[in-house]
């Protein structure tokens, strides 16, 4: 089983999602940023050639017949494009990534994640790494 599911505590969950984005930016490429400390509203900053993108990392483990439910809000408040740039989710019992435009989740609080679905409403963005280069 992978170390994700195994982290009871949500908050340490996260923080274990933003070092596996991280990680798997860096593969990719990219230069990663962390603000400091836990007023910005986006975890972390890509750099890909001096383009910077804010994003949100979240996760979710929480399944719903076949997809995943993944809460893109904070605390009920949504985020704002003058926040961040992208959210990058990501499903854990599948390890597969999700890099969504803010724009692309129209304010909605959560989003339903099918990655077993090729036609599904977002996956468009499964692993589109590439997204945040432009």
């Amino acid at each position: 089983m992978r170390p994700g599911p195994n982290i009871p505590h949500p908050k340490l969950r996260g923080e274990w999602a933003e070092l596996r984005f991280m990680q798997r930016a860096t593969e990719r490429g990219f230069r990663v940023t962390k603000p400091w400390g836990e007023t910005a509203p986006y975890d972390v900053a890509t750099d890909h050639h001096g383009l910077f993108r804010r994003v949100q990392v979240k996760c979710t483990l929480y399944k719903r017949d076949n997809s995943y439910v993944c809460t893109i809000c904070s605390s009920h408040v949504l985020y704002r494009p003058d926040q961040l740039d992208f959210f990058a989710a990501l499903v854990i019992p599948v390890d597969t990534w999700y890099i969504l435009p803010i724009l692309a989740t129209n304010n909605q609080p959560s989003i339903v994640l099918s990655p077993h679905l090729k036609n599904s409403k977002y996956s468009p963005y499964q692993e589109a790494w590439h997204l945040l280069k432009r």
